[in-house]
C-alpha cells in the first residue's frame, strides 16, 4: 500500500484508493474510449481475457436460495400431479431429477448451505401441496396430518437417495474444502 498524504490529493488527480482510468478489472486500452465493442469478450474467452470453460459457454450458477427454492417448487408440483393422475412415484422422482440438478448447477461457495437442506425443502413442499389438498373440507389439521404422513412415508426412499445424491456430488465439487473454510471460521482463524 503506498504511503498517505496527509494534505490530500493533488489538484486535478484523484485521492491514492481510486484507480486511474483505464486500470482495474475489465479495462482496455487506456487512450481508447469503451465503446459497445470494446466491452464484448473475444470468442472462447470471457469479458476479462482468461479462456472460457467449456469452448466458450460458461455453465449456469445458482445461489443455494435459488437451488433450494427449485427442489421446493419442484417437489411441490410432483406432489400435485401425483394426487392428479394417481401416481406415487411422480413426487420422489420430481425430488430427486431437482436434486440432480441443483447440485450440479449451485456455486461451490453455495455447496454447503444446498447439501444440508433438501429434506427440509421437500418437506416445505408437502406441508404446501397437503395443505392446498385439504383446504375446504372439515377436518382441515386432520386431513393436513394424515395427507403429510402418508405422503412422507412413500417417498421416503426417494428423499434418501436425492439427500445421498446431492452429499456425493457437492463432494466431488468441493465440499470438503466448504466445511475446512467453515471450521477455520468458527475457531476464529480467519
Amino acid at each position: 500500500m503506498p504511503p498517505r498524504k496527509s494534505d490530500g490529493p493533488e489538484p486535478g488527480q484523484a485521492p491514492y484508493f481510486v484507480r486511474p482510468k483505464g486500470h482495474g478489472r475489465g479495462a482496455s486500452n487506456p487512450t481508447e474510449p469503451r465503446t459497445a465493442t470494446t466491452e464484448r469478450a473475444a470468442p472462447g474467452r470471457s469479458p476479462a481475457g482468461r479462456p472460457a470453460p467449456h469452448g466458450g459457454a460458461r455453465p449456469p450458477r445458482l445461489t443455494g436460495r435459488g437451488a433450494v427454492l427449485i427442489i421446493v417448487l419442484c417437489s411441490f408440483a410432483g406432489t400435485m400431479i401425483a394426487t392428479l393422475v394417481s401416481a406415487p412415484a411422480v413426487p420422489g422422482i420430481a425430488f430427486t431429477a431437482a436434486c440432480l440438478a441443483t447440485a450440479a448447477l449451485v456455486r461451490p461457495a453455495d455447496l454447503l448451505s444446498l447439501s444440508v437442506s433438501p429434506p427440509i425443502a421437500y418437506f416445505v413442499a408437502v406441508v404446501g401441496a397437503e395443505s392446498v389438498l385439504a383446504a375446504g373440507n372439515d377436518g382441515f389439521a386432520r386431513m393436513l396430518a394424515l395427507g403429510l404422513a402418508s405422503r412422507l412415508a412413500e417417498v421416503a426412499p426417494w428423499l434418501f437417495l436425492g439427500t445421498a445424491l446431492v452429499l456425493v456430488i457437492a463432494v466431488f465439487r468441493g465440499l470438503p474444502g466448504n466445511l475446512r473454510t467453515l471450521g477455520e471460521e468458527l475457531n476464529g482463524r480467519r
